[in-house]
Formats: C-alpha cells, structure tokens, sequence
C-alpha cells in the first residue's frame, strides 16, 4: 500500500494517515536525504546553485512537508498512539538536522559558494538563502571541535524531546480537568450558548448538570460573566496551576498527576539552552536567540522593553484604580482578586460604556465575518477567496475543518488553506498559523502555497430545537484576523525560491508584522459594517454600538500593554542573565520582575511559567518581546491609512503592502522590506497612538 505522506503530488491526504505510517516514511525520507547530501558532496565540479542548492532544498522540501503533516496532527488531533508515534520520530529528525548544521563539508560547500565567481550571478532570493545557511551552520555548530558536536547533537535532541514533553504535559493537564454543576444557582450569570455546550459535555457522560472543562471556549465566559466568586476561583486556580506542582483535580482537591509537572523541566531547558550557547562562543541563550533577527542584542531588547513599561506604568495604575473603586463602589468587592479581574473588568464596560462581549458577540456569526474578512482582502488585494476545490477533493483531519482557495483577478490560483477554528480535547491550546506547502519554482511550473489557520473558539452548539451557528467576541474576531495577516504573509508571496519564500527566512521579531497590521481593520467601521448580522435580528452592527466599541477601544490597555511586557521582561532576562545554578527558579525569577513593573501581583499558587508554552515548547525562546517590536512595526505602517484622505480601502497603500511585505518574505532583510515601505525606519508614535497612551 502506497504511503500517503510520501505522496507529494497534490494536497496531503491526511483521511489516509494512520500511525504505522509515520516511522518508515519518516526512515525512507531521512534515507533519501542522506543519499542527495552525499551526492552533491561527492561532486568534485564546480560548486554551483543547480548542483548543490537545487538538490538539497528538493529532498529536504519534502521530509519537511511529510513531517510537518506529522507534527501538524499532532497539535490538533492528539491522541496516545499517535503521540508515541510523533515522539519515536522526532528525535530521529531533529539528530539528522542538528547532524545537517554540523556537517563541515557541506559548510565548506556553501563557503565556497559564497566566494565564488557564481554568487554574484545568484538572485537577491539566492543570495540571502546562501547568507541565512552560512549563519546558521555557525549557529548549529559546524565550527565546533569534535567532542563539541557531539554534546552539542545531545543537546539538540534532548531539547527537542524536553520541548514535546512539555507541550503534552500541558495539553494532558487542560484536557483532565472537568468541573461538574448541578445547582443552576452556581451557574449563574454564565451565557447561555456556553451552558448549552457545557449540558452537551455532560449529557455525553450520562449526567446531569453541567461539565466546565479549561479549553478557552468554557473558562473564559466563566471567568468574564459567572456571578459565583467561588466557581471563578476554583477555574482560575487550576487555569493557573497547570501542569506544576500545584495543580488541583476539580473533584477530589487531590494533587495532579506528578509527571505532569513542567517544573524540571524548565530547569532542564535552560540548563542545556545555556550551555548551547556557551559552546557556540555565546554569553548567553538570549544572544544565540538574537542572532537571527532584528533586535541586536539583549540590552537594545530590554531598553526598549523598560522605555515601553515606563510609558505604560502610570496607564495600568490608573486601570486597576478604576476598577478596584467600581468593584468596591457599585459590586460590593472589597479586596479585588485575580479571579475577580475579567469579571469586575466586564461589569465596569457595561457600567461606562454601555456595551457588554456577550451583546455583540450576537452581531458576529461566523459565516459572516469570515465573508466580511473575505471581501475585505478582495477589495485589498485584489483577489478572491472561495471554498472552491480546484478539482481536488481535500481530505481532513477532523470534520469541522475547511478548506479555501485564493485566485487573482484572472481565476489563476495563487494559494490554498485550511481553517480550523472550534476548540476540543487533544487540540493544543491558542491560535496559530503554519505552513503546509511553500512556494517556489519547480522547472517551469511554481507550487502553490498551502497553510493551516488554527483557532480554539467555540463550536456551534444545539439550542431552542436548532443548530446555533459559532458566535465569536470582537476579540476572538482579532484573533482571526490576527492568523489570516499570517496566513496571507504565506500565500501571497511572490519569491519563488524555498528558503525565503512566504513566512520562512523572515526575522523572528518581524514575523508577526503582517498579523498585527491585519487587525487593524476590525477598528474600521467599513469592514466591520459589512461583516455583521445579529443571529436573532439579522441586523447589521449599529453605528451608534460600533461608536461604543470604539471609545472602549483602549480600555484597560494600560493593564494589558503592562502585562505583555512583564512577559517579555521575564523571557529575555530568564534566557539573558538568569543563573538556576543559583538557587532561584524561574517563578522566583518572574516574581521579582512583577515587583518592579506590574500592578497586578498574582496569587502565590499561580504557576504561570509551568504553561508558557511559547518559550518553553514554541519558537519563542529570548523571542516573546517580538509582539511588541513588530507591533511598533505594524502600527507604523497602519499609520499609512490614518495618514490618508482616501478611506479605509485604499489599494494604493494596501498595493504598496502587498508589494514591499507580503510579497518578499524573507528574500531581503526586514528593516530593508520597511524602510521600502514606509520610507523611513520604524517609529514608536503610531503605537503608543493606537493604544490611547500618546502624550
């Protein structure tokens, strides 16, 4: 029987995959690899682009694809088999990249190449291709002496099995975790689609009542709407104790499983990140990290970082003083908690803007807004989006999936993606977007690109005898349009060379330029007017509401700003100048830093650290601050719209952007893709604009 992650002649055929699949496709692809690397090193001509390059991006092109449909079911489809299966492989393919990085005859090749007479013929793409694989053989290290490579292979693989375990352990720990409600009085205050989908848990396990579980969709109504102080406590002490130590089961009070606790393993990773560095000739992790990307070093990180708290700081005080007065004041709280903050922060909307989430939530089925984000980037881009299958027949990975094309305004195909937006068990937390296939030239013909759009919203429940359609929040609204930005980032592209092309070869902390720039638009009364209609009404969004949600706009921004810097704080200095050798661990490290720039200070059982899954299972490692650097990006480059007088849809601007950004990928330098975009280097104005706290 043919193996379907060896086919590779159109899209992946993911209702083929079972497990058995995975380790000889895995073996055969690693076996053909290892095959093109010794060829092209046995080649003794000329080091040329076609005879070295070519061959190599082709066999890798396609164990990356094969492994990425392994990788990609496992965040969303994950189950015991299948999770054994993806552990057994991934140490096997992350010894043969580290193995790849270190293998000084193929840095010798590329060297060569790069001072030969031929570079100079080479593409701009090329170019940086050549330029990125010197630098990361460096990083990799090619240049170690032998006893280095080999502990420094260990701890490749020990960090990427390290880096998985902690992913699981968090996805094991939010999946266990059920609280079970008879009493309609403990429910009080709690949406009814969120009850509703609630009942439905618990009407499968043959109770009555109704079962909350940690996936977003159920504990953030509950933290933002329950009127039972009791119940927000208990969700919130185990949102917060996660996979540590501390962790609580909802039922019996008793301890969570041990091996689940991350708190090893954060010591672990930053014990072998510090010393990966240190063989590669680094002080530190965070300057590895940095190596890579916009940002210079830790100290242009962390100024930047202090410069943003100090602006923020006396915004987030003056946020959580007007919520403790109105706690106090008009709800009766005194002594306002971490499980009283969304709650109290929805009650004092209401009170001073006359809105509340779950009013317009009602306004935002999903059919509509994802034709409103549709029409937007149509008028845009000048192109159109269609659930139309191009004569293929997609398969899917669950039945909620999706699948859309992108064609210009010559019904040529330019793209392809697949969205998947409802939360459930086995499915990682978060949103995400990732890359399924990239562009680039094969002979005479270019590959489409394919990517995935990952949400965790709540599904259409059943309700009053009929099927309700998913209702998003305009923050979860945000969100999509938030992957979508990344999602086109990959598809419009117009590089057609591997290494460069869509989101790969982009600077870390430019990457999210794109996604930032894109949620702009859900503040424009031209594009949210047109991607409303209220699921009982049918009416559009009110202008006299959308005026609410805009003077709202910037409420609490203070806390939140506060909030993403402290993380960012915690993440360059845990990689930068922390010491777990010391004594200290990574919770006391993260408490001191809330003393200095917080105003919220969380319970002592809050565990935070042991679920910060984008440092410590994600690509975010020394990276989290790259949120708020391309969002001084992003809002810069929206600036460009504000600065007009030709309207929202302006498709000399939005040409421009397409043009200077989406279309270059990583094909030159970020700050390069800017300054041609917006004539100038980035400036931290538009931000501080956008966010209400402009002097």
């Amino acid at each position: 029987m043919t193996n379907p992650l060896l086919n590779f002649s159109d899209l992946p055929h993911f209702a083929d995959i079972e497990t058995r699949h995975i380790a000889p496709a895995v073996q055969e692809l690693l076996d053909r690899s290892c095959s093109i690397v010794e060829k092209v090193l046995s080649d003794s001509s000329e080091t040329t682009w076609p005879n070295f390059v070519q061959p190599m991006t082709d066999a890798h092109e396609q164990l990356s694809r094969a492994w990425g449909q392994v990788s990609h079911l496992n965040s969303v489809m994950n189950n015991p088999e299948l999770r054994e299966a993806y552990n057994t492989a991934l140490p096997i393919v992350t010894k043969y990249y580290a193995g790849l990085a270190q293998n000084q005859a193929l840095y010798e090749k590329f060297k060569k190449l790069y001072n030969s007479s031929e570079f100079k013929n080479l593409s701009c793409a090329q170019k940086m291709i050549v330029e990125n694989e010197l630098r990361d053989f460096q990083l990799g290290g090619a240049e170690l002496k032998s006893e280095q490579k080999k502990r420094f292979l260990n701890i490749q693989e020990e960090l990427s099995a390290l880096t998985s375990r902690f992913s699981d352990n968090l996805l094991d720990a939010t999946n266990d975790f059920i609280l079970h409600i008879e009493n309609v009085e403990e429910v009080s205050g709690i949406p009814d689609d969120v009850l509703q989908a609630a009942k439905e848990i618990a009407k499968k396990d043959d109770v009555s009542g109704w079962k909350f579980t940690l996936h977003a969709p159920s504990y953030q109504p509950i933290m933002q709407y329950a009127d039972n102080r009791e119940l927000r406590r208990k969700m919130y002490q185990a949102y917060s104790t996660r996979a540590s130590e501390v962790g609580t089961d909802a039922e019996t009070h008793s301890v969570c499983k041990v091996d689940w606790d991350n708190t090893s393993l954060i010591r672990k990773i930053l014990e072998l990140r510090k010393e990966k560095a240190l063989l590669l000739g680094f002080n530190s992790y965070a300057e590895v990290s940095l190596a890579s990307k916009m940002a210079s070093t830790p100290k242009q990180v962390l100024e930047f970082l202090s410069d943003l708290a100090v602006k923020a700081k006396p915004y987030a005080k003056n946020d959580l003083e007007m919520l403790q007065r109105f706690a106090s004041d008009q709800v009766g709280l005194e002594g306002l908690e971490a499980w009283d903050l969304a709650y109290i922060s929805e009650k004092l909307r209401v009170d001073h803007y006359a809105f509340s989430d779950e009013e317009i939530k009602k306004y935002f089925p999903e059919s509509k807004v994802l034709e409103g984000m549709f029409g937007l980037v149509k008028d845009l881009y000048q192109i159109s989006i269609t659930s139309s299958k191009e004569g293929l027949d997609p398969q899917f990975w669950h039945p909620d999936v999706k699948f859309f094309s992108i064609k210009d305004t010559n019904e040529k195909l330019i793209g392809q993606f697949y969205i998947d937006l409802y939360a459930r068990p086995g499915k990682q937390g978060g949103a995400w977007m990732d890359d399924a296939v990239t562009r680039r030239r094969i002979e005479n013909n270019i590959q489409t690109p394919v990517a995935y759009l990952n949400c965790n919203f709540a599904k259409p429940v059943y309700m009053n005898g009929q099927i309700r359609p998913a209702l998003f929040t305009h923050d979860e609204v945000i969100t999509l349009f938030h992957e979508f930005g990344h999602c086109l980032h990959h598809l419009l592209t117009q590089v057609e060379e591997l290494g460069v092309s869509g989101i790969n070869g982009v600077e870390w902390d430019a990457v999210e330029l794109p996604s930032q720039y894109m949620e702009n638009f859900c503040w424009e009364w031209d594009v949210l007017s047109g991607m409303t209609q209220h699921i009982d009404s049918g009416a559009s969004l009110p202008r006299e509401l959308f005026d609410k949600m805009i003077a709202a706009k910037n409420y609490q921004s203070g806390l939140q700003t506060l909030r993403q810097i402290e993380f960012s704080l915690f993440d360059m200095h845990l990689h930068f100048d922390f010491s777990p050798e010391e004594g200290k661990t990574a919770l006391d490290l993260l408490d001191s830093i809330r003393k200095k720039v917080a105003v919220i200070i969380p319970p002592k059982f809050n565990r935070f650290p042991n679920s910060f899954s984008h440092i410590f299972a994600g690509g975010y490692a020394a990276g989290y601050y790259s949120y708020k650097w391309a969002e001084v990006l992003s809002a810069d480059a929206y600036s460009m719209f504000e600065e007009s007088t030709e309207g929202t849809i302006n498709k000399r601007i939005s040409t421009r952007f397409r043009d200077e950004i989406l279309a270059v990928g990583g094909s030159r330098k970020a700050l390069e893709s800017f300054i041609a975009l917006r004539g100038r280097e980035p400036k931290i104005d538009a931000l501080l604009q956008h966010c209400g706290m402009a002097v």
